[in-house]
């Protein structure tokens, strides 16, 4: 089943082009992260899945509804967590809840909820002015947690949080998801990002230039792995003849080699061994989705959407509301 689908979409705001012939498929139960450059058009996109603008062009479907001509009944169904929301400093945490649990017909116990998010029960009684950043961003997940959504659009959701906080987060997405809840995950934290998320969509420049899992994303950006070789001394060998190997950099007795291939990161280690060094260290890195973010939104390496869309919409997911009290999604 499909939880979120766009076809063709594309907004435009005079003549600038926000977002421009958008096809991307998000199934059921299954995390999907949201990424791109600053302008690149994600918040544009969230927007349109939130029913908040209508499309210049195409369309967008939200658990079988279509968000433009029927945004209440997507947004009955949809928790979200969204970047600037505002809470009122006045009320209290409970009352907050309470709130976004009625706004649902929802039955949540607001003490689980607290608990859950990692906020104390003696915190429902306290206003939310008292509240650090950390705290008000817990309470925002739980608002969107309210009333078992279907679908969670969590926009820059580790804001304010420290270690333990994004731990839960990550930890309650895991849970979201194995419930059979559908995440729409957003963050320049790419980290977290590839902690969680069973498939990542990349946009550039108002369009989605890559969707895939994160080794699919690999594969296709063609991003090297790196080994790291400590010798006791270098030893005279051209490095950048071995078979795979396509860059060398060598700092006194520290070789570094980018392999194409994974079997280039062994062959290294063996002639290394065979030319008669001693090898004191050795460290592989694989490329992590930093790596791939910067490939694919530099335009140099980035494969065109649609194939990487076709290919992989598919794929079984990996082993690994309304806006927050009338704020406003920016």
């Amino acid at each position: 089943m499909t939880a979120i689908e766009m076809e063709n979409l594309t907004k435009r705001y005079g003549d600038i082009v926000a977002i421009e012939n958008i096809d991307l498929v998000v199934k059921e139960a299954e995390v999907f992260g949201f990424l791109g450059p600053n302008g690149a058009g994600k918040s544009t996109t969230i927007d349109q899945i939130l029913g908040f603008a209508r499309p210049t062009e195409g369309s967008v479907s939200v658990l079988s509804h279509d968000a433009t001509m029927d945004p209440m009944a997507v947004r009955e169904r949809i928790g979200v967590l969204p970047e600037g929301y505002e809470l009122y400093p006045r009320l209290t945490g409970g009352e907050h809840l309470r709130f976004a649990i009625e706004s649902k017909n929802g039955v949540d116990d607001i003490d689980a909820l607290f608990e859950r998010v990692g906020l104390d029960r003696s915190d429902r009684d306290r206003r939310v002015g008292e509240y650090s950043k950390g705290m008000k961003q817990r309470l925002a997940l739980a608002m969107a947690l309210a009333g078992d959504p279907d679908l969670l659009v969590l926009d820059e959701p580790t804001s304010g949080l420290d270690p333990t906080g994004v731990h839960r987060l990550q930890r309650i997405v895991r849970e979201e998801r194995s419930a059979g809840t559908t995440v729409f995950f957003s963050s320049h934290v790419l980290g977290h990002v590839e902690a969680v998320c069973d498939r990542v969509g990349i946009m550039r420049d108002g369009r989605i230039v890559a969707v895939d899992t994160i080794e699919g994303l690999r594969t296709a950006a063609n991003v090297t792995d790196r080994i790291r070789l400590t010798l006791d001394r270098v030893p005279d060998l051209e490095f950048a003849s071995i078979d795979g190997v396509s860059d060398v950099t060598i700092e006194g007795s520290i070789v570094e080699l980018a392999c194409v291939v994974p079997e280039a990161k062994a062959a290294s280690v063996l002639r290394t061994a065979e030319a008669g060094t001693r090898i004191l260290d050795i460290q592989t890195r694989e490329p992590s989705l930093t790596d791939l973010f910067e490939a694919y939104t530099s335009g140099k390496s980035a494969p065109t959407a649609t194939s990487v869309t076709e290919a992989h919409a598919d794929a079984p997911p990996s082993q690994h509301a309304e806006p927050v009290m009338e704020g406003e999604h920016r």
